[in-house]
């Protein structure tokens, strides 16, 4: 198995699952370390029951994971798939988000091996798993901290611009604002529009406000800018608050842990099967496997409805 891309809470939960029900199966399991540059320079560890204990309360993962550019490259690919061969792999877990995927099924291209997904992003934008590990773990972690920051909003009357994950995908600022309250929520799939923002802030005074929060997703602009375009236009005391990579760290929940123990136990039962190029998900509640490539090329809806429905709430 490899971890790959950014670390979200619960991918140590996945890894310990993984570990406790394949060995009983009759599985060796591997570990490759560091992402998919451990597959390119062939650094990986046997693991054993003894080697998962006292994990699955950790955030981030035992092992490891960076970014790898040579892995873009067909020469990476290459030495990727000639060190599964080396090792004897049967079959390659990969747990991580939707970029992670798109590298598995390039991957898939290079050899013959069965490849299963567990998707694990704060990002939830992985199309066929209606949730995604580490995704409620970010989602609590965010709404302390706006929590505590709407404190200092409404002691100095203030409007607080909460900046969070989210560079091309908005799942994690609309859950986000929408459970904190938020006047106003800002996706990457819905044009600011700086005008209506300072609109609502003024109709929100009018009715009584006097602090109000923005939940923004980093990918819809500089956050900075429109925080002081918002001050400037409307006079009102505006200030941002970027709450970073707080987000990714931390205990996972148990929501997190749970998905991490069922979409591991669901992607060691499709390698018993002999099955592969396939991703773990849960839709409607069920935990099902969805075709690696149709959710690589396929985008997840995000439910804009929920935005009026956020508004609505916070007149």
């Amino acid at each position: 198995m490899v971890t790959s891309g950014g670390d979200a809470p619960g991918m140590n939960a996945a890894i310990r699952a993984i570990v406790r029900l394949a060995i009983p199966r009759g599985f060796r399991v591997l570990g490759f370390m560091r992402g998919y540059e451990g597959l390119i320079t062939n650094l990986v560890k046997p693991l054993d029951l003894r080697s998962v204990s006292g994990i699955i309360h950790l955030g981030g993962t035992i092992l490891y994971t960076v970014r790898s550019p040579e892995f873009r490259e067909m020469q990476g690919l290459k030495r990727a798939a000639e060190n599964l061969e080396k090792n004897e792999v049967d079959g390659l877990i990969v747990i991580g988000g939707e970029g992670s995927f798109r590298g598995a099924l390039e991957l898939n291209k290079m050899c013959d091996i069965p490849i299963i997904g567990i998707p694990a992003t704060i990002d939830n934008d992985v199309f066929g798993a209606d949730e995604t590990i580490g995704f409620d773990t970010a989602v609590n972690t965010a709404l302390r901290a706006i929590d505590n920051i709407r404190d200092t909003a409404v002691s100095h009357e203030r409007i607080f611009l909460v900046e969070v994950m989210g560079r091309t995908r908005g799942f994690l600022a609309l859950s986000v604002g929408l459970n904190a309250g938020a006047e106003i929520i800002l996706v990457p799939e819905v044009e600011v529009n700086l005008d209506e923002i300072c609109d609502r802030l003024e109709e929100g005074r009018k009715r009584g406000k006097k602090s109000s929060i923005i939940v923004a997703a980093e990918g819809v602009g500089n956050t900075r800018e429109i925080t002081e375009k918002i001050s400037s236009r409307t006079g009102y005391d505006a200030r941002l608050s970027v709450l970073g990579y707080i987000q990714r760290g931390g205990n996972p929940t148990a929501r997190s842990r749970l998905l991490a123990s069922l979409f591991g136990a669901k992607a060691v039962e499709l390698l018993q099967k002999g099955q592969g190029n396939e991703i773990v998900g849960l839709q409607g509640g069920k935990i099902v496997s969805e075709d690696l490539e149709r959710s690589c090329k396929s985008i997840k809806p995000l439910d804009t409805g929920l935005l009026q429905l956020a508004q609505e709430l916070a007149v």
